[in-house]
């Protein structure tokens, strides 16, 4: 068989167009500079480690690195380069990738210390035909502990002719005494735009005709790697024929269509159940997955949390192009933060659900209808005020369809009054603050508890806090204390309480350990006394309203709210 018949292999984007040079690496720019001048001035570490997401370039700038250190240009006389020039022997072998002195080793497959052994024997002699031997050792966390201590010798005092490159996703796994050995890089994830930019330069030189829509769509699925982003290029290519649309890759990537999703999530927030579900079956008729439709809800409300606190919208906003930013734009205007702030919580509950749920569409209309529903609620800081004003929580969602008033949580209306409830004026005057009179400092203390009181005043709130939830009382009269420890306390903490108490007071204290049973520490007596509290508020009529307005809510906790936090959270509210 004639062998010129045989159709070449197909060789893939992220391939083909792999830099060999440090100019070519995009979204770099330090590592660049700073290979570049140590190369450039024979400052060269032993050593380097490059860390980073998959797909960022780790083996690829390790590659690189070794390409430059071995050049030796097109006469045969150039050094060291961040330009190899591709023509010489050495070159020349890492293209075809068959270099002599350049040896790579996959650690998730080659893990023991006999193969870290075959790299220190053969480390003492000199390269066959280039400059330097460079040991690329990729995925270099997966080593086992003896084969990095077997190479830690070698790593610390290698021959000139030496030198090592790692590459690891998981830089955290890394020994210390193996990172300190080395010089460590961090590759960053990419930003979207460079990537869109990158792919845009390959496409014109494959000569295929892209949206930039289409660009921007797999620059943002491919989360910061230029791997995986020429991936679903290669993909997106093949299934487009030569022509990528964005209608192509939202059906590739299973997305809706980004003015469809805009106006599912303006919809649900305002409680519109029934256009919700219609919409979401639009786009499920579409090809479009469940979750990735609740993961899209979830950027948008993202965007729109960032506008509504006056940041600029961030990388998945300026994505989706200036009419539907503006959309955006006018909706944060209408929205508040606590708001959002909850849409955010329920879509990224309802993600989990519709990932482990038998039916993701059924999940995915749950989420949706849930959202809805908490639509016409006002935020936290208006029911809690509605409820000391005695007026009535909100008992259901607004009919579907019925938009002639915003719904409630739009930022569109002054606070929500009720019967009974102080006006915004009266809310935001301030509340006249009691004069706190400083304790005596040679005050004696009548009960373990004020003692405890008087060394947080004093200072010592790492002790009061150990006596707090560990010592048991067994007697206590001025000037002596004997209280039972409960395990975990210090040994020496009847040592610290005579003398802070001694120096606090002026009065000398005896502190004794007792083996008697004791009191419940103040931290059980306190919890105790939550708990009683807690089960008092279930029975109030006030909290009952609470808790049917939220089938399947439960008071978990009780604090104390001083009438300085409550007026400030009430004008924190009032102006969100």
């Amino acid at each position: 068989m004639d062998s010129s018949a045989v159709p070449q292999a197909y060789r893939v984007l992220a391939r083909s167009y792999r830099p060999t040079r440090l100019s070519e690496l995009i979204g770099q720019e330090a590592l660049v500079r700073t290979l570049g001048n140590a190369l450039a001035s024979g400052r060269v570490a032993h050593a380097f480690l490059l860390s980073g997401i998959r797909g960022v370039g780790k083996t690829t700038t390790a590659r690189i690195i070794a390409r430059g250190l071995n050049c030796t240009g097109p006469d045969g006389q150039g050094g060291p380069t961040a330009e190899p020039c591709g023509r010489c022997p050495s070159c020349l072998a890492m293209a075809q990738e068959r270099p002599i002195d350049v040896i790579e080793m996959d650690a998730a497959t080659r893990t023991g210390i006999d193969d870290i052994r075959e790299i220190v024997d053969s480390v003492r002699y000199a390269p066959a035909a280039s400059r330097y031997k460079v040991y690329i050792i990729d995925e270099v966390h997966m080593l086992s502990e003896k084969a990095f201590n077997g190479l830690l010798k070698t790593l610390e005092e290698p021959p000139p002719h030496a030198k090592f490159i790692f590459a690891t996703t998981e830089a955290r796994k890394v020994p210390v005494t193996v990172l300190s050995r080395c010089q460590r890089f961090d590759l960053r994830r990419v930003e979207p735009e460079g990537l869109a930019a990158h792919l845009a330069a390959i496409c014109a030189r494959e000569k295929v005709t892209v949206e930039p829509a289409a660009l921007a769509l797999v620059a943002a699925a491919a989360e910061g790697s230029v791997r995986d982003s020429l991936s679903l290029l290669d993909q997106a290519i093949a299934l487009g024929g030569g022509e990528v649309g964005e209608a192509l890759v939202q059906e590739m990537l299973g997305l809706g269509d980004r003015a469809r999703i805009v106006e599912l999530l303006d919809t649900v927030l305002e409680g519109d159940a029934g256009e919700a579900l219609d919409r979401f079956g639009a786009l499920y008729g579409l090809g479009a997955d469940p979750a990735a439709v609740l993961q899209d809800l979830l950027g948008l409300v993202h965007t729109l949390s960032r506008l509504a606190a006056g940041a600029p919208p961030g990388e998945s906003g300026t994505a989706l192009g200036p009419s539907l930013l503006e959309k955006l734009r006018v909706m944060a205007g209408q929205l508040s933060l606590p708001v959002l702030a909850r849409a955010w919580q329920i879509l990224l509950k309802g993600l989990e659900e519709v990932r482990s749920a038998p039916g993701a569409l059924a999940a995915g209309e749950m989420v949706l209808l849930r959202l809805a529903c908490v639509s016409d609620l006002p935020p936290p800081g208006e029911i809690a005020r509605l409820l000391r004003g005695g007026g009535a929580l909100p008992s259901g969602t607004a009919p579907a369809g019925t938009r002639s008033e915003p719904p409630a949580g739009r930022a569109t209306a002054p606070a929500l009054q009720a019967g009974g409830q102080a006006t915004a004026r009266q809310m935001a005057a301030p509340v006249p603050q009691p004069a706190r009179q400083a304790a005596p400092r040679d005050a004696v203390p009548e009960s373990f508890e004020e003692m405890i009181a008087l060394l947080r005043r004093s200072g010592e709130k790492p002790l009061a806090a150990f006596l707090h939830g560990g010592a048991r009382v067994i007697r206590f009269e001025p000037g002596r204390i004997e209280f039972r420890p409960a395990p975990g306390l210090p040994p020496d903490v009847a040592s610290r309480l005579a003398e802070a108490a001694t120096r606090i007071t002026g009065r000398r204290w005896i502190v004794a350990l007792g083996q008697a049973p004791g009191e419940p520490t103040m931290a059980e007596r306190e919890q105790a006394a939550k708990q009683a509290r807690i089960e008092a508020l279930a029975g109030e009529d006030a909290m009952r309203r609470v808790l049917e307005a939220f089938p399947g809510s439960a008071i978990i906790d009780v604090r104390p709210v001083s009438d300085e936090t409550d007026h400030h959270d009430m004008q924190r509210d009032q102006q969100a």
